[in-house]
């Protein structure tokens, strides 16, 4: 058993001191007032307290609430449609799965510079499609009124693929024999998908929507690349907030205030998910 707690110290090693000791680090530091020289002193609630009246902070909630509320449930729908297409016996399925793939394994820069090309209003491939029927592009990055819905589209885009996958598995381990039953009774291709595929599939859909979730609350890097200041006040994420508040206002006594009340309420949404699974999900 010794040699097995050898095996997995430094492991456990780098999870203390990059995951654990940070939580922790982090819920001291909100209840601090930092210098402009990184020195710092304790005052206690007073964080907490100007969070209640901090403006910019309840748009960030409205823009990240907006950003979950299309990007789970359209990800996951979509999501659900390929992985099913892609479970069938099609010729090139190696090579839909791949492509599929593709932007999952692609750094979240990359993805952001290419659409944030597409959506370039000036030379973007969007605006020159609409151009050739006669449509005037719209400013995509750039009218506080798009913005947000545009890094929207990017991110469903960028999720379907590792959502796939996941939702690919738990098609495979569902058993023929539903199927090869379901056919004796003369069951159709919509009665087998809403009788047998879906309600199998509930627990891996469970799975992928609360780490869906989870990383929609997060979400940073898309915002970060694609918008500039002209537009930020309408697109910035709660992440996004404690950014700047904590790295270019220097104020990460109060930036860590704002993070610890999204982990809170990610740590109460996700346990919600736990309590209400038991309506919906369905296991074997």
């Amino acid at each position: 058993m010794m040699w097995g707690y050898l095996m997995i110290a430094p492991l456990m090693l780098g999870l203390i001191i990059f995951y654990v000791w940070p939580v922790f680090q982090t819920f001291f530091y909100s209840f601090t007032d930092w210098g402009a020289f990184g020195n710092y002193k304790w005052s206690g609630t007073a964080n907490y307290e100007k969070l209640l009246t901090d403006t910019n902070l309840l748009k960030a909630f409205r823009n990240t609430l907006i950003y979950i509320v299309f990007t789970v449930p359209v990800g996951i729908f979509i999501s659900i449609l390929i992985a099913v297409l892609l479970n069938q016996r099609i010729r090139g399925l190696s090579v839909f799965r791949t492509l599929y793939f593709l932007p999952v394994v692609t750094m979240p820069v990359a993805v952001a510079m290419v659409w944030k090309w597409l959506y370039n209003a000036d030379y973007g491939l969007l605006n020159y499609a609409l151009s050739k029927i006669g449509i005037d592009g719209p400013q995509w990055l750039t009218d506080p009124k798009l913005a947000l819905y545009s890094i929207i589209v990017v991110a469903i885009w960028s999720s379907i693929g590792h959502n796939m996958i996941i939702l690919l598995s738990g098609l495979q381990g569902i058993s023929s024999s539903y199927y090869e039953a379901a056919s004796i009774d003369g069951a159709g291709a919509f009665y087998k998908f809403f009788r047998i595929t879906l309600p199998l599939l509930t627990p891996t859909i469970f799975f992928v929507s609360v780490i869906s979730l989870i990383g929609a609350f997060q979400v940073f890097d898309l915002i970060f690349m694609m918008v500039g200041n002209i537009v930020i006040d309408s697109t910035q994420s709660v992440v996004y907030l404690f950014y700047k508040y904590a790295f270019m206002q220097n104020m990460k006594g109060y930036a860590s205030a704002v993070i610890v009340v999204l982990f809170f309420i990610i740590l109460a949404v996700t346990f919600v998910q736990m309590k209400l699974q038991k309506r919906w999900v369905h296991y074997e």
